[in-house]
Protein backbone atom coordinates (compact mmCIF):
# COMPACT_ATOMS: atom_id res chain seq x y z
CA UNK A 1 0.00 0.00 0.00
CA UNK A 2 2.79 2.41 0.93
CA UNK A 3 4.55 1.82 -2.40
CA UNK A 4 1.32 2.38 -4.34
CA UNK A 5 0.68 5.60 -2.49
CA UNK A 6 4.25 6.72 -3.16
CA UNK A 7 3.83 6.03 -6.89
CA UNK A 8 0.51 7.88 -6.98
CA UNK A 9 2.10 10.81 -5.13
CA UNK A 10 5.02 10.93 -7.58
CA UNK A 11 2.72 10.80 -10.63
CA UNK A 12 0.43 13.40 -9.10
CA UNK A 13 3.37 15.73 -8.60
CA UNK A 14 4.49 15.24 -12.21
CA UNK A 15 1.11 16.38 -13.55
CA UNK A 16 0.21 18.83 -10.78
CA UNK A 17 3.34 20.98 -10.82
CA UNK A 18 2.62 24.11 -12.83
CA UNK A 19 4.19 24.49 -16.25
CA UNK A 20 7.17 26.87 -16.45
CA UNK A 21 6.17 30.49 -16.60
CA UNK A 22 7.02 32.69 -19.56
CA UNK A 23 9.70 35.37 -19.24
CA UNK A 24 7.01 38.02 -19.11
CA UNK A 25 5.47 36.30 -16.08
CA UNK A 26 8.77 35.87 -14.21
CA UNK A 27 8.50 36.61 -10.48
CA UNK A 28 10.01 39.83 -9.18
CA UNK A 29 13.48 39.88 -7.65
CA UNK A 30 13.41 39.37 -3.88
CA UNK A 31 15.79 40.72 -1.23
CA UNK A 32 16.50 39.14 2.16
CA UNK A 33 19.16 39.22 4.88
CA UNK A 34 20.94 36.60 7.00
CA UNK A 35 22.33 36.85 10.54
CA UNK A 36 25.22 34.72 11.84
CA UNK A 37 23.25 33.99 15.01
CA UNK A 38 20.58 32.25 12.91
CA UNK A 39 22.91 29.92 11.01
CA UNK A 40 21.95 26.35 11.78
CA UNK A 41 24.12 23.58 13.23
CA UNK A 42 25.28 22.25 9.87
CA UNK A 43 25.92 25.62 8.20
CA UNK A 44 22.49 26.19 6.67
CA UNK A 45 21.91 29.94 6.27
CA UNK A 46 18.46 31.16 7.34
CA UNK A 47 17.12 34.14 5.37
CA UNK A 48 14.68 36.76 6.56
CA UNK A 49 12.35 35.72 3.70
CA UNK A 50 9.48 33.44 4.73
CA UNK A 51 8.53 30.32 2.83
CA UNK A 52 5.08 31.72 2.22
CA UNK A 53 6.49 34.97 0.79
CA UNK A 54 8.67 33.28 -1.82
CA UNK A 55 5.84 31.00 -2.91
CA UNK A 56 3.41 33.92 -3.08
CA UNK A 57 5.89 35.76 -5.30
CA UNK A 58 5.52 33.01 -7.88
CA UNK A 59 8.64 30.88 -7.39
CA UNK A 60 7.97 27.14 -7.69
CA UNK A 61 9.89 24.02 -6.71
CA UNK A 62 11.99 22.95 -9.67
CA UNK A 63 12.85 26.49 -10.79
CA UNK A 64 16.49 27.52 -11.16
CA UNK A 65 17.14 30.83 -9.39
CA UNK A 66 20.07 33.23 -9.29
CA UNK A 67 21.20 33.99 -5.75
CA UNK A 68 23.65 36.86 -5.14
CA UNK A 69 25.49 37.70 -1.90
CA UNK A 70 28.93 38.98 -0.84
CA UNK A 71 29.85 39.70 -4.49
CA UNK A 72 29.13 36.08 -5.37
CA UNK A 73 26.47 34.83 -7.76
CA UNK A 74 25.19 31.27 -8.19
CA UNK A 75 22.45 29.60 -10.19
CA UNK A 76 20.83 26.96 -7.99
CA UNK A 77 17.53 25.06 -7.84
CA UNK A 78 14.63 26.06 -5.61
CA UNK A 79 13.56 22.97 -3.69
CA UNK A 80 11.54 21.60 -0.81
CA UNK A 81 13.99 19.23 0.91
CA UNK A 82 17.74 18.61 1.11
CA UNK A 83 17.33 15.30 -0.72
CA UNK A 84 15.96 17.17 -3.75
CA UNK A 85 19.56 17.81 -4.83
CA UNK A 86 22.66 15.63 -5.05
CA UNK A 87 25.08 15.27 -2.17
CA UNK A 88 27.37 18.28 -2.10
CA UNK A 89 25.06 20.51 -4.15
CA UNK A 90 23.72 23.91 -2.98
CA UNK A 91 20.09 24.96 -3.31
CA UNK A 92 17.49 27.41 -2.05
CA UNK A 93 15.03 25.63 0.23
CA UNK A 94 11.53 26.29 1.52
CA UNK A 95 11.14 23.18 3.65
CA UNK A 96 7.91 21.79 5.05
CA UNK A 97 7.58 22.89 8.64
CA UNK A 98 10.18 25.68 8.35
CA UNK A 99 9.07 29.28 8.64
CA UNK A 100 11.95 30.80 6.68
CA UNK A 101 13.83 30.13 3.45
CA UNK A 102 17.31 28.55 3.69
CA UNK A 103 20.34 28.48 1.43
CA UNK A 104 22.17 25.23 2.14
CA UNK A 105 24.27 22.42 0.73
CA UNK A 106 22.93 18.88 0.86
CA UNK A 107 25.44 17.05 3.08
CA UNK A 108 27.59 20.17 3.28
CA UNK A 109 28.22 23.46 5.06
CA UNK A 110 27.05 26.50 3.07
CA UNK A 111 28.12 29.18 5.57
CA UNK A 112 31.74 28.01 5.66
CA UNK A 113 32.02 26.98 2.00
CA UNK A 114 30.94 30.41 0.75
CA UNK A 115 32.81 32.49 3.31
CA UNK A 116 29.83 33.81 5.25
CA UNK A 117 30.74 32.59 8.73
CA UNK A 118 32.96 30.21 10.69
CA UNK A 119 31.84 27.74 13.37
CA UNK A 120 33.64 27.37 16.66
CA UNK A 121 33.04 24.06 18.48
CA UNK A 122 33.42 24.24 22.25
CA UNK A 123 34.91 21.54 24.48
CA UNK A 124 31.42 20.33 25.36
CA UNK A 125 30.71 20.02 21.61
CA UNK A 126 28.26 22.93 21.56
CA UNK A 127 28.97 25.51 18.87
CA UNK A 128 28.69 29.18 17.88
CA UNK A 129 28.80 30.88 14.46
CA UNK A 130 30.64 34.16 13.85
CA UNK A 131 30.92 36.18 10.65
CA UNK A 132 33.99 35.32 8.59
CA UNK A 133 36.86 37.78 8.56
CA UNK A 134 35.95 40.85 6.50
CA UNK A 135 32.23 40.10 6.51
CA UNK A 136 29.85 42.52 8.18
CA UNK A 137 26.36 41.41 9.02
CA UNK A 138 23.65 41.11 8.25
CA UNK A 139 24.49 39.66 4.84
CA UNK A 140 22.18 40.72 2.02
CA UNK A 141 20.87 38.17 -0.51
CA UNK A 142 18.98 38.81 -3.73
CA UNK A 143 16.95 36.11 -5.47
CA UNK A 144 15.78 36.26 -9.09
CA UNK A 145 14.47 33.78 -11.66
CA UNK A 146 17.11 32.17 -13.86
CA UNK A 147 15.02 29.49 -15.55
CA UNK A 148 11.47 28.60 -14.59
CA UNK A 149 11.20 24.83 -14.38
CA UNK A 150 14.89 24.43 -15.25
CA UNK A 151 15.38 21.78 -12.55
CA UNK A 152 11.91 20.25 -12.97
CA UNK A 153 12.92 16.75 -14.14
CA UNK A 154 15.62 16.34 -11.49
CA UNK A 155 13.25 17.61 -8.82
CA UNK A 156 10.67 14.97 -9.67
CA UNK A 157 13.33 12.23 -9.58
CA UNK A 158 14.38 13.31 -6.11
CA UNK A 159 10.94 12.99 -4.57
CA UNK A 160 11.39 10.38 -1.89
CA UNK A 161 9.20 10.45 1.19
CA UNK A 162 8.75 8.17 4.19
CA UNK A 163 6.47 8.05 7.18
CA UNK A 164 7.10 7.28 10.85
CA UNK A 165 4.11 4.97 11.18
CA UNK A 166 4.88 1.27 11.61
CA UNK A 167 1.54 0.35 10.03
CA UNK A 168 2.63 1.95 6.73
CA UNK A 169 5.41 -0.64 6.41
CA UNK A 170 3.50 -3.86 6.92
CA UNK A 171 5.76 -5.69 4.44
CA UNK A 172 8.88 -4.95 6.50
CA UNK A 173 10.23 -6.76 9.54
CA UNK A 174 10.71 -4.75 12.72
CA UNK A 175 14.46 -4.74 12.01
CA UNK A 176 13.91 -3.35 8.51
CA UNK A 177 11.55 -0.68 9.85
CA UNK A 178 14.35 0.30 12.25
CA UNK A 179 16.76 0.28 9.30
CA UNK A 180 18.78 -2.23 11.32
CA UNK A 181 20.95 -4.93 9.82
CA UNK A 182 24.18 -6.80 10.30
CA UNK A 183 26.87 -5.82 7.82
CA UNK A 184 27.80 -8.97 5.91
CA UNK A 185 30.16 -7.70 3.19
CA UNK A 186 33.44 -9.37 2.25
CA UNK A 187 36.03 -9.33 5.03
CA UNK A 188 33.64 -8.33 7.81
CA UNK A 189 33.34 -10.70 10.76
CA UNK A 190 29.96 -12.40 10.99
CA UNK A 191 27.71 -10.56 13.42
CA UNK A 192 30.41 -8.03 14.34
CA UNK A 193 29.19 -4.78 12.77
CA UNK A 194 25.63 -3.48 12.56
CA UNK A 195 24.00 -0.32 11.28
CA UNK A 196 20.74 1.15 12.45
CA UNK A 197 18.57 4.18 12.92
CA UNK A 198 18.83 5.75 16.35
CA UNK A 199 17.94 3.39 19.21
CA UNK A 200 17.34 6.38 21.53
CA UNK A 201 16.02 9.34 19.53
CA UNK A 202 12.21 9.02 19.28
CA UNK A 203 11.95 11.55 16.43
CA UNK A 204 11.24 8.98 13.71
CA UNK A 205 9.37 6.47 15.89
CA UNK A 206 11.96 3.79 15.19
CA UNK A 207 13.99 3.94 18.40
CA UNK A 208 12.16 1.19 20.29
CA UNK A 209 12.53 -1.19 17.34
CA UNK A 210 16.20 -0.28 16.94
CA UNK A 211 16.87 -0.72 20.65
CA UNK A 212 15.27 -4.17 20.60
CA UNK A 213 17.35 -5.06 17.55
CA UNK A 214 20.70 -4.10 19.08
CA UNK A 215 19.75 -6.03 22.22
CA UNK A 216 18.95 -9.16 20.19
CA UNK A 217 22.23 -8.81 18.27
CA UNK A 218 24.22 -8.48 21.49
CA UNK A 219 25.66 -5.09 20.55
CA UNK A 220 28.09 -3.86 23.18
CA UNK A 221 29.92 -0.91 21.54
CA UNK A 222 28.11 1.92 19.72
CA UNK A 223 29.23 4.86 17.58
CA UNK A 224 26.56 7.59 17.81
CA UNK A 225 27.22 10.08 15.00
CA UNK A 226 24.28 12.36 15.69
CA UNK A 227 24.18 13.42 19.35
CA UNK A 228 26.25 14.76 22.21
CA UNK A 229 26.25 13.03 25.59
CA UNK A 230 23.72 15.38 27.20
CA UNK A 231 21.28 14.92 24.33
CA UNK A 232 21.56 11.13 24.52
CA UNK A 233 20.84 11.06 28.24
CA UNK A 234 17.98 13.52 27.80
CA UNK A 235 15.95 11.33 25.45
CA UNK A 236 12.76 10.00 26.97
CA UNK A 237 13.19 6.35 27.93
CA UNK A 238 16.98 6.41 27.83
CA UNK A 239 17.43 5.10 31.39
CA UNK A 240 15.29 2.04 30.68
CA UNK A 241 16.84 1.31 27.27
CA UNK A 242 19.26 -1.45 26.39
CA UNK A 243 21.31 1.29 24.72
CA UNK A 244 22.10 2.72 28.16
CA UNK A 245 23.91 -0.52 29.06
CA UNK A 246 26.25 -0.37 26.06
CA UNK A 247 29.58 1.39 25.77
CA UNK A 248 28.92 4.25 23.34
CA UNK A 249 30.62 7.38 22.09
CA UNK A 250 28.48 10.44 21.27
CA UNK A 251 30.18 12.42 18.50
CA UNK A 252 27.60 15.07 17.49
CA UNK A 253 28.92 15.13 13.91
CA UNK A 254 27.84 17.41 11.10
CA UNK A 255 26.92 16.22 7.63
CA UNK A 256 29.75 17.69 5.56
CA UNK A 257 32.00 14.67 5.02
CA UNK A 258 34.84 16.90 3.79
CA UNK A 259 34.81 19.18 6.85
CA UNK A 260 37.71 18.99 9.30
CA UNK A 261 35.26 18.77 12.20
CA UNK A 262 33.54 15.75 10.65
CA UNK A 263 36.82 14.01 9.92
CA UNK A 264 38.34 14.63 13.36
CA UNK A 265 35.22 13.27 15.06
CA UNK A 266 35.13 10.29 12.70
CA UNK A 267 38.76 9.54 13.62
CA UNK A 268 37.73 9.69 17.29
CA UNK A 269 34.92 7.21 16.64
CA UNK A 270 37.10 4.81 14.67
CA UNK A 271 39.76 4.84 17.40
CA UNK A 272 36.99 4.12 19.92
CA UNK A 273 36.16 0.98 17.94
CA UNK A 274 39.84 0.10 17.69
CA UNK A 275 40.29 0.38 21.45
CA UNK A 276 37.10 -1.45 22.45
CA UNK A 277 36.62 -4.98 21.11
CA UNK A 278 32.99 -6.04 21.00
CA UNK A 279 29.89 -6.27 18.88
CA UNK A 280 29.45 -2.95 17.12
CA UNK A 281 26.67 -0.68 15.89
CA UNK A 282 26.87 2.62 14.00
CA UNK A 283 23.95 5.02 13.87
CA UNK A 284 22.96 8.60 13.24
CA UNK A 285 19.29 9.61 13.32
CA UNK A 286 17.87 7.74 10.33
CA UNK A 287 20.88 5.49 9.83
CA UNK A 288 20.99 6.78 6.28
CA UNK A 289 23.50 9.54 5.48
CA UNK A 290 26.21 9.82 8.14
CA UNK A 291 25.87 6.17 9.15
CA UNK A 292 25.71 5.23 5.47
CA UNK A 293 29.02 6.93 4.76
CA UNK A 294 30.81 5.58 7.86
CA UNK A 295 29.63 2.00 7.32
CA UNK A 296 30.51 2.15 3.61
CA UNK A 297 33.98 3.36 4.57
CA UNK A 298 34.41 0.44 6.97
CA UNK A 299 33.10 -2.00 4.36
CA UNK A 300 35.66 -0.71 1.86
CA UNK A 301 38.41 -0.94 4.47
CA UNK A 302 37.61 -4.59 5.14
CA UNK A 303 37.61 -5.60 1.46
CA UNK A 304 34.04 -5.20 0.24
CA UNK A 305 33.37 -4.95 -3.48
CA UNK A 306 31.75 -1.94 -5.16
CA UNK A 307 28.52 -3.88 -5.67
CA UNK A 308 28.41 -4.96 -2.01
CA UNK A 309 28.88 -1.40 -0.76
CA UNK A 310 26.17 -0.04 -3.03
CA UNK A 311 23.74 -2.87 -2.23
CA UNK A 312 24.10 -2.39 1.53
CA UNK A 313 23.74 1.38 1.25
CA UNK A 314 20.64 1.05 -0.94
CA UNK A 315 18.95 -1.37 1.48
CA UNK A 316 18.21 1.76 3.51
CA UNK A 317 16.28 3.24 0.57
CA UNK A 318 14.18 0.11 0.37
CA UNK A 319 13.48 0.25 4.10
CA UNK A 320 12.37 3.89 3.98
CA UNK A 321 11.10 4.41 0.43
CA UNK A 322 10.56 1.02 -1.19
CA UNK A 323 13.29 1.59 -3.80
CA UNK A 324 14.37 -1.71 -5.41
CA UNK A 325 17.28 -2.79 -7.62
CA UNK A 326 16.42 -2.48 -11.29
CA UNK A 327 14.41 0.71 -10.87
CA UNK A 328 15.77 3.76 -12.72
CA UNK A 329 15.86 5.77 -9.50
CA UNK A 330 17.96 3.08 -7.75
CA UNK A 331 21.09 3.89 -9.76
CA UNK A 332 20.38 7.62 -9.67
CA UNK A 333 20.18 7.61 -5.86
CA UNK A 334 23.30 5.48 -5.42
CA UNK A 335 25.28 7.51 -7.92
CA UNK A 336 24.37 10.87 -6.45
CA UNK A 337 24.89 9.83 -2.84
CA UNK A 338 27.25 7.11 -1.62
CA UNK A 339 29.19 6.69 -4.87
CA UNK A 340 29.74 10.44 -5.16
CA UNK A 341 30.61 10.79 -1.46
CA UNK A 342 33.20 8.00 -1.55
CA UNK A 343 34.71 9.30 -4.77
CA UNK A 344 35.17 12.70 -3.12
CA UNK A 345 36.59 11.16 0.05
CA UNK A 346 39.03 8.93 -1.83
CA UNK A 347 39.90 11.47 -4.52
CA UNK A 348 39.03 9.08 -7.37
CA UNK A 349 36.89 9.62 -10.45
CA UNK A 350 35.73 6.02 -10.89
CA UNK A 351 34.82 4.12 -7.74
CA UNK A 352 34.24 0.86 -9.61
CA UNK A 353 37.85 0.58 -10.74
CA UNK A 354 39.42 1.85 -7.50
CA UNK A 355 41.17 -0.35 -4.94
CA UNK A 356 38.58 0.32 -2.26
CA UNK A 357 40.48 -1.26 0.63
CA UNK A 358 43.64 0.70 -0.16
CA UNK A 359 41.76 3.95 -0.64
CA UNK A 360 39.83 3.49 2.62
CA UNK A 361 43.05 2.75 4.53
CA UNK A 362 44.66 5.84 3.04
CA UNK A 363 41.64 7.93 4.03
CA UNK A 364 41.45 6.80 7.67
CA UNK A 365 45.18 7.35 8.12
CA UNK A 366 44.88 10.82 6.59
CA UNK A 367 42.21 11.79 9.14
CA UNK A 368 44.35 10.73 12.09
CA UNK A 369 44.56 6.97 12.65
CA UNK A 370 48.01 5.46 13.15
CA UNK A 371 49.13 2.16 11.65
CA UNK A 372 48.52 0.55 15.04
CA UNK A 373 45.00 2.04 15.25
CA UNK A 374 44.24 0.79 11.76
CA UNK A 375 45.49 -2.71 12.53
CA UNK A 376 43.46 -2.89 15.75
CA UNK A 377 40.33 -1.63 14.00
CA UNK A 378 40.60 -4.21 11.23
CA UNK A 379 41.34 -6.98 13.73
CA UNK A 380 38.26 -6.09 15.77
CA UNK A 381 35.99 -5.91 12.72
CA UNK A 382 37.19 -9.20 11.26
CA UNK A 383 37.07 -11.22 14.48
CA UNK A 384 34.06 -13.36 15.32
CA UNK A 385 32.34 -12.17 18.52
CA UNK A 386 33.43 -14.10 21.58
CA UNK A 387 31.00 -16.93 22.41
CA UNK A 388 28.64 -16.19 25.24
CA UNK A 389 29.36 -18.45 28.20
CA UNK A 390 26.34 -20.09 29.79
CA UNK A 391 26.20 -19.14 33.51
CA UNK A 392 26.82 -21.99 35.91
CA UNK A 393 24.83 -22.41 39.12
CA UNK A 394 26.39 -20.84 42.25
CA UNK A 395 26.29 -22.27 45.75
CA UNK A 396 24.18 -19.42 47.19
CA UNK A 397 21.39 -19.83 44.66
CA UNK A 398 22.85 -17.20 42.38
CA UNK A 399 25.02 -17.94 39.38
CA UNK A 400 28.36 -17.18 37.77
CA UNK A 401 29.33 -15.83 34.38
CA UNK A 402 32.48 -15.47 32.32
CA UNK A 403 33.27 -11.94 31.11
CA UNK A 404 33.33 -11.50 27.32
CA UNK A 405 34.48 -8.58 25.17
CA UNK A 406 32.24 -5.57 25.68
CA UNK A 407 31.00 -6.54 29.14
CA UNK A 408 30.96 -4.10 32.04
CA UNK A 409 29.39 -4.37 35.49
CA UNK A 410 26.54 -2.08 34.50
CA UNK A 411 25.36 -4.18 31.55
CA UNK A 412 25.83 -7.41 33.51
CA UNK A 413 23.62 -6.00 36.27
CA UNK A 414 21.05 -5.04 33.66
CA UNK A 415 21.22 -8.54 32.17
CA UNK A 416 20.78 -10.42 35.47
CA UNK A 417 18.72 -7.94 37.54
CA UNK A 418 17.01 -5.77 34.97
CA UNK A 419 18.71 -2.63 36.34
CA UNK A 420 22.22 -1.44 35.56
CA UNK A 421 22.27 0.52 38.79
CA UNK A 422 22.48 -2.79 40.68
CA UNK A 423 26.07 -3.28 39.52
CA UNK A 424 27.28 -2.69 43.11
CA UNK A 425 25.93 -6.09 44.17
CA UNK A 426 28.16 -7.84 41.64
CA UNK A 427 31.13 -5.65 42.52
CA UNK A 428 30.75 -6.38 46.24
CA UNK A 429 30.37 -10.13 45.71
CA UNK A 430 33.60 -10.22 43.72
CA UNK A 431 35.64 -7.75 45.75
CA UNK A 432 35.82 -5.26 42.89
CA UNK A 433 36.38 -1.63 43.86
CA UNK A 434 36.19 1.59 41.89
CA UNK A 435 36.89 2.06 38.97
CA UNK A 436 35.21 -1.35 38.66
CA UNK A 437 37.51 -2.87 36.02
CA UNK A 438 36.75 -6.41 34.83
CA UNK A 439 38.64 -8.57 32.33
CA UNK A 440 37.73 -10.85 29.43
CA UNK A 441 37.78 -14.47 30.69
CA UNK A 442 37.21 -13.48 34.33
CA UNK A 443 34.58 -15.55 36.16
CA UNK A 444 32.21 -13.42 38.23
CA UNK A 445 29.81 -14.42 40.98
CA UNK A 446 26.30 -13.12 40.33
CA UNK A 447 24.36 -13.05 43.62
CA UNK A 448 20.76 -14.22 43.59
CA UNK A 449 18.08 -11.58 43.20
Amino acid sequence: MKKCLSLILALTMVFALALPASAADAPAELTATAEAANIQKYGNVVLSLTCEEIKAAGYQFGDVVTVKFLEQSMDIPFCNNYSDVDSGSPALFARDGDGFVLVAINMGDFATTYGIAAKTTNEDKTFVWNYAEGVEGPVTFTISMKEAGGYYDEYVMHQLRYTNERADYAELTDEQFANFRAVATTGMGKGVLHRTSSPVNPKNNRNAYADAAIRAAGVTVVMNLADDEATVRGYEGYDASYYATTRYIALNMGVDFAAEDFQSKLAEGLMFFAQNPGVYAVHCTEGKDRAGFVVALLECLMGATYDEVVADYMATFYNYYGVKPGEARYDVIAGSNIVKSLQRAFGVSDLKSADLAAEAAKYVKAIGLSDADLAALKANLSAAPAPVEQPAPAADGGTTCVVVAGDCLWNLAYKFYGAGSAFGRIAEANGIASPYVIYVGQTLIIPAK
